[in-house]
């Protein structure tokens, strides 16, 4: 397997190697040599050892990135930014790498957009120094962030696989993104692939369409990173018209891509996405063109996977993972030979939300805090799109409010109160308040009387 990853970091780009670009800037390889050189400057006289990284803009994003790299540093990358989240990380990190201060314990170092005079090196690694690591923090299922310990070694070995699995659809390709490179699937398609194959990256989020069609008529082939939640509202948002310009690639992940979804996007493009299936602790395991329900899933060539006949659990070895054992997922599947498959749901409960991963139990923790709740239930309700469902028993202090100021109060007020570990697009939509949550005598939930709660609006 080639080190393409590796040889790139060791090298640095080109200095006329476009890196990254918006609608009124560029950054070549001589600017972005520049400003990692003085990070990593900055970073070697540091004695933090570990830092928080963090930043909306792509290209100073892949600054930090690659000076801590060079520089032997841990790197923490937070799923968001919100204020409980980063303080539940506190004891995690010494530093900041940020466009702005995070935290006020520890040493700060901006990320800025600055043009900086003369001509530098690309920094090397000192004798006897290992690179640095990445720790991405993911939902557990025991309701507290689970870390996620990945290595150079295995974000090459990913990188490597994506290259040679799909080059040869990627002719002096551009890369734009409408998602974060803060979680794996943007970071390892949007930031490490893209520098590595020297394509040059968006260094801002594709947000709306308008934004899309735009790139796409400045760049003739485009590769376009996106999930399931935009890519399923984007064919109505485009009036379902086949479209003149369209990207080479269209790359989905982050959740399962509805078939409606995926034949949306073909008459809109002319050819179907690519999912990915893989998740924050596997990296990629498999990917599909979607041409109906019964398609298959395709690992990706170095996989060996194997079903574990208790339960239907998918059992994995891959070179991505932190050493050779095999690894039991929480997805189940039925395998249809050597290397396809088909997913036949989540065995734990850990489920997507537009596409971010959430912990149920580490939301109900989070609700059950609450003096107006005595305890809590969430549930995934499938529909046109997927929702998180509340179901909360009130202590007396909440019954007294809902009885005061109505449902709308509560409601208002529990969401408040989540937005302190999760991002708003993940929070319940739909909240129940039952005298008692539906339990069996042993204490177990009743999950169809749970659901049932929901059948009236």
């Amino acid at each position: 397997m080639t080190q393409l990853l590796k040889t790139w970091l060791d090298q640095g780009p080109a200095p006329q190697q476009l890196i990254s670009f918006n609608h009124h800037d560029i950054v070549t390889g001589t600017l972005f040599t520049n400003q990692v050189h003085q990070l990593h400057q900055q970073l070697l006289q540091s004695p933090a050892k570990r830092w928080l990284l963090a930043c909306e803009s792509s290209d100073l994003f892949a600054v930090g990135l690659c000076a801590a790299l060079l520089a032997g540093k841990q790197l923490i990358l937070p799923a968001n930014t919100q204020p409980g989240s980063i303080s539940q990380l506190a004891s995690e990190f010494d530093g900041v790498l940020a466009d702005q201060p995070l935290s006020d314990s520890g040493e700060y170092l901006p990320l800025r957009k600055q043009n900086i005079a003369g001509s530098y090196a690309w920094p090397s690694l000192a004798a006897g120094q290992d690179y640095g690591e990445l720790l991405l923090f993911t939902s557990g299922s025991s309701g507290q962030p689970k870390a996620v310990r990945k290595t150079l070694r295995q974000l090459d070995a990913e990188v490597s696989v994506l290259e040679q699995t799909f080059a040869k659809h990627l002719p002096h390709c551009s890369v734009v993104a409408t998602v974060t490179h803060q979680h794996i699937y943007g970071l390892l398609f949007k930031i490490l692939w893209p520098l590595a194959a020297s394509r040059p990256f968006l260094s801002d989020l594709v947000e709306y369409p308008e934004t899309l069609g735009y790139y796409m008529a400045l760049f003739p082939n485009l590769c376009l990173i996106s999930s399931p939640a935009q890519l399923t509202r984007l064919p109505k948002a485009l009036n379902f018209e086949r479209q003149h310009q369209v990207p080479s690639l269209i790359f989905s992940s982050g959740g399962p891509l509805p078939l409606e979804a995926a034949q949306g996007i073909r008459q809109v493009f002319a050819s179907l996405p690519i999912e990915v299936y893989g998740s924050t602790e596997t990296g990629g395991i498999a990917y599909r063109r979607q041409h109906s329900a019964e398609t298959a899933w395709k690992a990706f060539a170095p996989m060996q996977i194997a079903r574990d006949e208790s339960d239907g659990a998918l059992l994995l070895k891959s070179p991505y993972l932190a050493d050779d054992q095999q690894l039991r997922c929480d997805d189940s599947i039925t395998l249809l030979g050597e290397d396809l498959f088909r997913l036949e749901g989540r065995l734990d409960r850990v489920v997507k939300i537009e596409e971010k991963r959430l912990s149920l139990v580490q939301m109900e923790t989070l609700l059950n805090s609450h003096p107006w709740v005595a305890q809590s239930y969430l549930v995934l309700l499938e529909g046109q799109r997927q929702q998180l469902g509340a179901v909360v028993e009130l202590s007396d202090a909440g019954k007294v409010e809902l009885n005061s100021n109505g449902k709308l109060s509560v409601n208002n007020a529990l969401k408040n109160h989540l937005l302190n570990q999760f991002e708003r697009v993940t929070l319940p939509r739909r909240w129940r308040y039952p005298a008692q949550l539906p339990q069996d005598p042993q204490g177990k939930i009743r999950l169809q009387e749970i659901l049932q709660l929901f059948d009236n609006d």
